[in-house]
């Protein structure tokens, strides 16, 4: 499908009468009615805004989605791409337990910083390990498999991740891609990037997929969903 075809970031915030507000207030309820486990991971959240990291993670119902998936895949060796202040990594390393391990990719050094005084100070320290630096550097010296990928990185690169968590999978496996309907009737790299990852979700015979919608707290998005045949 053509990027114009699509509707462009911006065009609509509203579905029937729902506003972005009414999205927000539900996820609000739903945190505290479903995952109200999610309140002992807020420090996370508060030590990367007091470290003035963008306020871009996933939120705690998403969290809890993610933590859900690794629990009912059995995750015990997890790979994020994109670590941020670790909040997304946190989830998924409580879903592996004592016994697990994430490794999680992160560009940004400052970032990194942040997450591994909130992972450690969280308990979580000794099951994550965070390699910093682009991470279509740090992909091609990873051991795989993992039994769960998480890719929420810069989306340009979104093809290049999909293809190495494919290369670092065995059947079963389970493969995240978040952000995929927000930018997607851009012009734009990160657009293309998307596309092509969303389209090799849906034609590549080693995958079996979905994508879905979203709104909530972090507003009008979506992500993708894979396991490995």
């Amino acid at each position: 499908m053509p990027a114009d075809a699509l509707p462009a970031r911006g065009a609509r915030r509203t579905v029937g009468t729902m506003s972005s507000e009414k999205w927000a207030e539900v996820d609000t309820y739903l945190e505290a009615t479903v995952a109200p486990d999610g309140a002992d991971l807020e420090p996370i959240r508060a030590a990367q805004a007091a470290g003035g990291l963008p306020d871009i993670a996933v939120s705690p119902t998403q969290g809890k989605f993610l933590y859900l998936l690794a629990r009912i895949a059995g995750a015990r060796r997890i790979l994020e791409i994109g670590t941020l202040g670790g909040y997304s990594t946190a989830w998924l390393a409580r879903a592996v337990g004592p016994d697990g391990a994430v490794v999680t990719l992160e560009y940004d050094p400052r970032h990194a910083e942040v997450a591994r005084a909130s992972l450690d100070e969280a308990g979580f320290g000794a099951l994550v390990e965070i390699r910093v630096g682009p991470a279509v550097d740090s992909l091609p010296f990873l051991d795989g498999p993992f039994d769960l990928v998480f890719i929420d990185a810069d989306k340009a690169n979104n093809r290049v991740y999909l293809d190495w968590a494919v290369r670092l999978s065995r059947p079963g496996t389970v493969i995240v891609l978040d952000n995929v309907v927000r930018r997607l009737g851009e012009s734009s790299p990160e657009a293309e990037g998307i596309r092509s990852a969303l389209e090799r979700f849906g034609t590549d015979p080693r995958l079996d997929a979905t994508a879905l919608q979203t709104v909530g707290v972090k507003g009008w998005d979506g992500l993708a969903v894979a396991q490995v045949r």
